[in-house]
């Protein structure tokens, strides 16, 4: 018998109906199965426009694989300079080789969706390499890859379907655009690249082919790391500008040589045929506290939901409490607050909470305090790299006993340095608290433990030195 037209449970031939093989997708499927409910997965992992192949998993949980190689392989450059202080010795000069590297990528990613198609098996979660579209209420239309049609219904329906790396509509675009997904099909490495972006995507393959020695510029589009700490996000065009990143700002593009920017992929899945409602600015759905879409048995995860941060982590627990909440009489929400978020530049950038724009939005700036401090990691000491590069803060509200409220760091290992944090700003942690932490030393996360100087405080000292 077809698994996927097996025997109907009352009404429906499935209790829940993932459309999309995203990371959230996957956690809700497989934790609904886990309490043995019949699960359907269409995920049809169609290549890119250029003809790279995607795998399974969505697009996310594939790119942040890709993007941590891709940092490694730019620290072990840089590692290799700082050895020599350190007293080793090379017989031969030392060089990259892109074919050996992008052949190791490409063979973990197929291993990764292997193990995930093994791991929805074990589970019983049947998975279909098919499109599907809403057509009526608890109704997918499914068309597999060879065309053939069909309907399938389920009591519960979830979009899962992700976003994807978007062309930029100019002339050339497709046919000279490279998007982040299309970078590891090139036979060999790029020449001089022009990477548009504003985000974080972008500036990591800028950091990531600059790293090999390769020539790149930056065209922000339209400004960098939207969304994030600002005052962040100019630290980190400072680090990458003095190694030697060029960046261009407010110039329009008439041909584009690599391209990085996401879209939605909410369009013709059917959620305009049953009244799910989208942002008419950004596409994506909107939902509510509990991931429901407009429509009561149709419900959202990951990067398709409009106004909520998006990683992969958080997907997979988004995920998962909302198979709980469905299955196993659970009610406890996701928290779209405190969300930690890394971006893998050459000096990693991760944050928790909320950025310093943010707060003052919230809270009135004379209700923040924002302590902060430039460090020196160890390690960076015998090699002699720049003192003034690596650079924390912590941004507090002060009328509730100084509770942090945001959390940024740059430096090395930054998001491993971040984790702990995060549970402690779950359950509430002050200043105080903070500075009675005992750090650990040497290491660079003690830093964080022993803040005095506050922005107001450098401000006042920069205006006097001025005068």
């Amino acid at each position: 018998m077809d698994p996927a037209t097996g025997p109907s449970l009352g009404l429906y031939d499935y209790d829940l109906l993932v459309i999309g093989g995203g990371s959230g997708g996957l956690a809700v499927a497989k934790e609904a199965a886990g309490r043995r409910k019949k699960v359907l997965i269409l995920d049809l992992v169609a290549p890119t426009p250029r003809g790279t192949k995607r795998e399974l998993g969505g697009s996310s949980f594939n790119k942040d694989n890709i993007r941590k190689f891709l940092q490694q392989a730019t620290l072990l450059g840089k590692a290799v300079k700082d050895s020599q202080k350190y007293g080793w010795r090379f017989r031969q000069e030392v060089s990259h080789g892109w074919s050996e590297l992008v052949q190791a990528v490409q063979e973990q990613q197929k291993s990764a969706s292997l193990e995930l198609s093994r791991e929805l098996r074990s589970c019983s979660v049947v998975h279909l390499s098919a499109r599907g579209e809403i057509v009526a209420p608890h109704t997918v239309e499914v068309t597999e890859m060879n065309g053939r049609k069909r309907r399938l219904t389920a009591e519960t329906l979830v979009v899962a379907t992700g976003d994807r790396p978007q062309y930029l509509d100019v002339p050339g675009g497709t046919e000279h655009c490279l998007t982040s997904e299309d970078l590891f099909s090139l036979p060999h490495p790029p020449a001089r690249t022009l990477v548009v972006c504003g985000d974080a995507e972008g500036l990591e393959c800028a950091g990531f082919l600059f790293g090999l020695g390769l020539q790149v510029t930056v065209m922000l589009q339209p400004e960098l790391l939207l969304g994030l700490d600002q005052k962040m996000a100019e630290k980190i065009e400072n680090y990458m500008s003095v190694e030697g990143v060029d960046f261009l700002h407010h110039c329009s593009l008439s041909k584009v040589l690599l391209a990085v920017g996401r879209k939605a992929c909410t369009a013709d899945i059917g959620l305009e045929c049953v009244g799910v409602q989208c942002s008419q600015d950004t596409g994506r759905i909107l939902v509510n506290e509990r991931d429901q879409t407009s429509v009561d048995h149709i419900y959202a995860i990951g990067s398709v939901q409009h106004g909520r941060p998006s990683t992969t982590g958080l997907s997979l627990h988004a995920g998962t409490l909302l198979a709980r909440r469905l299955y196993g009489g659970d009610s406890i929400l996701c928290d779209y607050t405190v969300v930690p978020t890394v971006v893998l530049t050459p000096l990693e950038y991760a944050a928790c909470g909320l950025s310093e724009e943010k707060a003052s939005l919230t809270f009135g700036e004379d209700n923040i305090e924002v302590y902060h401090s430039y460090y020196w990691p160890h390690e960076w000491t015998l090699p002699a790299r720049n003192k003034n590069s690596c650079y924390v803060k912590v941004i507090c509200h002060v009328p509730d006993q100084e509770r942090v409220v945001g959390l940024h760091i740059m430096g090395p290992n930054a998001g491993d340095i971040l984790q702990g944090f995060v549970t402690a700003m779950r359950c509430g942690l002050t200043k105080q608290q903070l500075d009675a932490t005992v750090g650990v030393h040497p290491g660079a996360a003690q830093v964080l433990t022993s803040l005095t100087q506050t922005q107001r405080m450098s401000e006042a000292l920069m205006l006097r030195g001025n005068c």
